[in-house]
């Protein structure tokens, strides 16, 4: 499965393996610990930064470019755009958020998601021309941000835990999803259901 497939049985092996498995993995790991933190799940330290710098930001930033040698303009654009948002993630938390008081970064990390919020819209809008898991990880990554960047605007640690709770919902269906184009990459046929495009933007020739 890629980006751009759309679900048939059987398929046809692409020339080179393809990244968004792998790029779906490393962004459903990496939101999966900073979910679980956000719902106050974990009892340690932050132990999603270092998978931010080094999974979920370096490999799926690399899973976005082998996207581009695989001319696939919304997986590299998804990938590299999430593997940005992690490093930089990771990378605010190291180096500035320690300037900050609580209330500042709560702000600072409100603009952040509010900004990539903007981003996923129109990227959860095309995504309707992949297929539905695709679709789902889109969906339900639009609805983290949104409740995370109401929450920590409003500073309401509530909010946050809700965000929590949906940001691990989002990681199951991109690991899903990531299983699936493993099984059916390895197998060339359609073995875990992914569906179809929701509907055709292609114009009809006439």
């Amino acid at each position: 499965m890629t980006y751009v497939e759309q679900e048939s049985t059987p398929q046809t092996p692409p020339a080179v393996a393809d990244p968004a498995p792998l790029g779906l993995a490393a962004f459903a790991l990496t939101t999966f610990l900073l979910s679980a933190k956000n719902a106050q799940w974990t009892d340690g330290t932050d132990a999603w930064l270092g998978y931010a710098l080094g999974y979920g930001g370096l490999v799926q930033l690399l899973a976005g470019m082998w996207e581009f040698r695989n001319r696939n303009v919304f997986g590299s654009t998804a990938f590299s755009t999430y593997g940005g948002f992690w490093i930089g993630l990771g990378l605010y938390i190291l180096l500035v958020a320690k300037e900050g008081n609580a209330d500042q970064v709560a702000n600072d990390l409100g603009w952040i998601l509010l900004a990539f919020a903007i981003f996923n819209t129109y990227m959860l809008l095309w995504s309707t021309q992949v297929n539905l898991a695709v679709f789902g990880v889109f969906l339900t990554l639009e609805i983290t941000e949104i409740v995370l960047f109401i929450g920590n605007f409003s500073t309401n640690e509530t909010t946050i835990k809700v965000g929590g709770y949906i940001g691990v919902i989002t990681a199951l269906v991109a690991w899903y999803t990531s299983a699936a184009g493993v099984i059916n990459g390895m197998l060339g046929r359609t073995a875990l259901f992914v569906g179809k495009p929701m509907f055709n933007l292609t114009p009809t020739k006439p």
